[in-house]
């Protein structure tokens, strides 16, 4: 497994909570919180634009 630091829990109305993380190499994560062992992995860039994207409302139905 990466060394993987991992913020805090975001956790939106009604559904699943997730936690971004990132490692020295510049890679992003994201995991549903509590199951950090299976997450995904991906530019900061592309995990960047998905959780902007997700906050202004244009993905919602992913949480």
């Amino acid at each position: 497994m990466p060394d993987i630091t991992w913020e805090n829990p975001f956790c939106a109305e009604g559904s699943s909570c997730f936690r971004l993380g990132t490692d020295p190499d510049g890679n992003g994560y994201i995991a549903v919180s509590g199951r950090e062992d299976h997450y995904l992995t991906d530019s900061l860039e592309a995990l960047r634009t998905l959780i902007t994207d997700i906050k202004a409302g244009k993905a919602d139905h992913l949480l």
